[in-house]
């Protein structure tokens, strides 16, 4: 079985204090030591929309994210206890379809606010000049050559200079990065075609 530590949890475990960070490292090589340690109080998160998150006890407000199957253990994310839960609430673990890269994609839950209508005296709108949406010109294709997550796509394109950070904030670090360099007059390269399996 394949032993994994991700991006998200590296940057993760650096948010934590000394203390915090000295048991979290304990956990995490005990864990790759022996993955079965009843001590870790191991179960899966059951609002997660990916079924194989599990959280492990660290402390006594420290939960370890981990995303297992039967070939692998990937160290996903460590916090308290609300925020790891959270955390792994939403995002999923999928290959990317173009790169083949294995991804933690934040996922889109859609919010739809009900307006009650009201009736006022028409106005004529002022002409606001509308900002340019910077990635317009790519095509679908190209945008999942820089690593976009299919189901971010229509907010890639809807981005100008005002969100783009804000947009950057949800994707995979691979993703951001070539997204910003665009943005910033680059032309990063297309990533390359990852192996059969994201893990080898």
């Amino acid at each position: 079985m394949e032993f994994l530590i991700a991006d998200t949890f590296t940057g993760s475990l650096a948010r934590l204090t000394g203390d915090e960070q000295k048991i979290a490292k304990t956990t995490a090589f005990d864990f790759q030591m022996n993955p079965v340690n009843p001590g870790m109080a191991l179960h899966r998160i059951d609002k997660s929309k990916d079924k194989n998150f599990w959280s492990a006890r660290v402390g006594r407000d420290i939960r370890l994210i981990i995303h297992k199957t039967k070939e692998s253990l990937l160290l996903c994310y460590v916090g308290h206890h609300d925020d790891a839960y959270a955390w792994a609430e939403r995002r999923k673990l999928e290959t990317h379809p173009k790169t083949g890269a294995a991804q933690l994609v934040e996922i889109r839950e859609r919010i739809q606010e009900v307006v009650v209508p009201q009736f006022v005296e028409a106005t004529v709108p002022t002409k606001t000049a509308e900002k340019e949406k910077i990635f317009a010109s790519l095509s679908d294709d190209a945008l999942l050559g820089y690593g976009v997550p299919t189901e971010w796509l229509a907010d890639v394109r809807a981005a100008d200079e005002d969100s783009i950070l804000g947009v950057a904030e949800h994707l995979p670090e691979e993703a951001a990065e070539a997204l910003l360099e665009i943005a910033t007059g680059g032309k990063p390269k297309p990533r390359e075609v990852a192996p059969a399996t994201p893990f080898e």
